[in-house]
């Protein structure tokens, strides 16, 4: 039996994902509603994450803190061991979130009223960050191809650097189709930039949940000469189920772009993460593995499992990702409106999962479904699933 068949209750403990529901999806009562919608697993934490901070929180003072040089080095050998990328550990800027780690970079790098370039259908904060801090985005369609998966339109997104873009914010792995982008594609995503002296922001939030074998390739590792021109946002939080705790670090290279971010942080008064953050990140990335190999080959039984059940209901079509924990569900040969899909999971199905156009009006006739959940909720929600399409 795997640690992860474990069912944990999480309703009535503030949690997101299984509390809001009745907000989220403006429902007046979602006691029956199952949620596998927003991106966080319902596994408990690495039991070594979780004594770290039992540990820390028996000191039972808990004044201004720094981030420990264990803590800095336990990113480093990560990204060594998990990656094969060397980083030095100078290059690391810390941050709460990487949604606020783009944020920053965004204000660091481009004016009010600059383009940022992004690559859809895409994470919905790739939409908003930008346009929050008064920037224009500029959409770049990901093209499909005959067997399902999605490549960059080299053509369109030369086309759309040249509008005088000056930051591009790349998706690697990719969120939601669980792409991982070979490294063909992020150097010509490279060259392209350099061409047009763009600068690369790059979430790579999701690079060490690679599902079968597949490899994460950070695109500052393949950047050569241009690396400089790449912040990289990573983080522990998807990886083990740390969401809560908002800890995330930006890989920047150039002495420059750190003095920009660092900057940032002084004029928005953000200071150093806090103290419990430092010791799960530490804990995670020293003792965290065991329980990282456990987990992928879980979820991706959990991936086939989904997909061999859902593409039984005719006109649904599932490419198994190649990472996340989340699976991108393609509807559109069923002809039905976004709208009549959602009432029939809600209503009918009692299942929450997420509206493609969410991620941008390239989402249509699609869904999101969060599969990092033990294997009876994934029975259970594949249950609801098919009894939504029944009628």
């Amino acid at each position: 039996m795997s640690i992860f068949d474990q069912t944990i209750k999480r309703r009535c403990t503030n949690s997101v994902k299984w509390d809001a529901m009745k907000m989220v999806y403006g429902l007046n009562d979602a006691s029956d509603i199952l949620p596998m919608w927003v991106a966080d697993m319902d596994f408990a934490a690495p039991t070594a994450v979780s004594k770290a901070l039992q540990k820390h929180a028996e000191r039972t003072i808990f004044g201004y803190s720094f981030i420990s040089e264990e803590a800095i080095q336990s990113i480093v050998d990560w990204q060594s061991t998990r990656h094969d990328w060397q980083i030095d550990k100078d290059s690391i800027v810390f941050c709460n979130g990487v949604v606020a780690a783009l944020a920053n970079s965004i204000v660091a790098f481009t004016n009010p009223g600059d383009k940022v370039l992004i690559s859809t259908p895409v994470y919905p904060p790739f939409f908003n960050i930008p346009k929050s801090n008064g920037r224009e985005v500029v959409s770049c369609q990901l093209v499909e191809k005959n067997d399902g998966t999605f490549i960059v339109d080299f053509e369109a997104f030369e086309q759309a650097l040249a509008q005088n873009v000056k930051a591009y914010i790349l998706c690697n792995p990719h969120n939601p189709g669980g792409y991982v982008w070979d490294e063909a594609t992020l150097k010509e995503i490279v060259r392209l930039c350099a061409q047009y002296d763009v600068v690369i922001i790059s979430d790579e939030i999701h690079a060490d949940l690679m599902i079968n074998g597949e490899k994460h390739i950070p695109i500052a590792k393949v950047a050569g000469d241009e690396i400089n021109r790449i912040v990289t946002c990573m983080a522990p939080t998807k990886t083990f189920n740390l969401a809560g705790i908002q800890v995330s670090y930006m890989i920047v290279p150039d002495k420059n772009k750190r003095l920009q971010l660092e900057a940032v942080n002084m004029a928005s008064g953000q200071g150093s993460l806090n103290t419990f953050a430092s010791v799960a990140l530490q804990a995670a990335y020293t003792e965290g593995s065991p329980w990282l190999d456990e987990l992928l080959p879980y979820v991706s039984a959990n991936m086939d499992y989904v997909k061999e059940e859902l593409e039984q209901i005719p006109g649904i079509r599932i490419i198994k990702p190649q990472s996340t924990y989340l699976i991108w569900i393609d509807y559109r040969e069923l002809k039905l409106e976004e709208k009549d899909i959602m009432n029939r999971l809600l209503e009918i199905g009692k299942l929450a999962l997420e509206p493609g156009t969410k991620y941008g009006e390239e989402g249509q006739g699609f869904l999101r479904m969060n599969v990092a959940c033990s294997f009876e909720t994934v029975r259970d929600g594949v249950e609801r699933f098919k009894k939504a399409f029944e009628q």
